[in-house]
């Protein structure tokens, strides 16, 4: 049988910071302005305010932790933008009453626990037809709970054809001896908890520092089904010449952003 690891028995609070970043792309095909349109439109339905707070509230729950405030705003011409913080400990009745504005005594005196956010940026070029959609998440936390408990939900929650993923333990926390711990669980890879189901749709590459505890994962979408990239049109209706020319453009924009550099056109 298996033993479990021997937790840290710690003096006081624990003082680690875990923040799990995210930059979550979507890639889509909308050539003309009517496609771009729709696309936009889809954006802002999909990934508004509202159900980016749905979202994160999801995470909160999943992670263990209690909502503090939430502050989120819709922008025009589109994209949208959710902050929550969030603590360890329970809520006191007198915080319930208002948690979208609370005063500033309130925010104040919980600063230093953690925090949930996500900045949405649609954008769309009108010669290549390229239309992309990214999400910045951040989840970050103090204490025992964890921002990785989230992190499939999360890959699951947005139509991703590439997740960058950024992992980092900062401090440090005494145990009662007063011996300091820079982490406090294991960890060689971000991979480990990820699912294996999002592992097979998904060609993945690590760049880690164990030594600074920072952990760097990069994912991208193995097959390209074109009907799931296409607006205003079915892939059962291009001409061969087109769907190939759309399929290498959708290829060419993902190895950009996955590789972080222009390919020659």
């Amino acid at each position: 049988m298996k033993k479990s690891a021997r937790k840290i028995k710690l003096h006081g609070f624990n003082n680690l910071t875990k923040t799990l970043s995210f930059n979550i792309y979507d890639i889509n095909f909308a050539e003309t302005q009517e496609q771009q349109n729709a696309y936009i439109e889809y954006i802002d339905e999909e990934y508004n305010a509202e159900r980016l707070t749905s979202i994160l509230t999801d995470v909160s729950d999943m992670i263990g932790a209690n909502i503090l405030n939430i502050a989120r705003q819709d922008y025009d011409p589109q994209g949208a933008s959710v902050t929550m913080l969030i603590s360890e400990e329970p809520l006191k009745a007198e915080q319930m009453t208002n948690l979208e504005a609370p005063g500033p005594e309130a925010v104040v005196g919980h600063l230093d626990k953690s925090h949930i956010t996500v900045h949405t940026y649609p954008e769309s070029h009108p010669d290549a037809g390229i239309s992309t959609f990214r999400a910045d998440i951040d989840v970050s936390t103090c204490g025992r709970i964890s921002p990785l408990k989230a992190l499939n939900y999360l890959i699951h929650s947005f139509d991703s054809d590439i997740v960058i993923l950024d992992y980092r333990v900062r401090g440090f926390t005494r145990d009662v001896r007063g011996k300091k711990h820079y982490i406090d669980h294991k960890i060689n890879s971000i991979q480990n908890f990820i699912g294996k189901d999002i592992k097979d749709l998904y060609q993945m590459i690590d760049v880690n520092v164990y030594q600074e505890n920072i952990f760097h994962t990069k994912m991208l979408l193995k097959d390209i089904v074109l009907d799931n990239y296409l607006f205003g049109v079915n892939e059962e209706d291009l001409l061969a010449a087109k769907h190939n020319k759309i399929h290498k453009a959708l290829k060419r924009e993902m190895l950009e952003i996955f590789y972080g550099q222009n390919m020659t056109r």
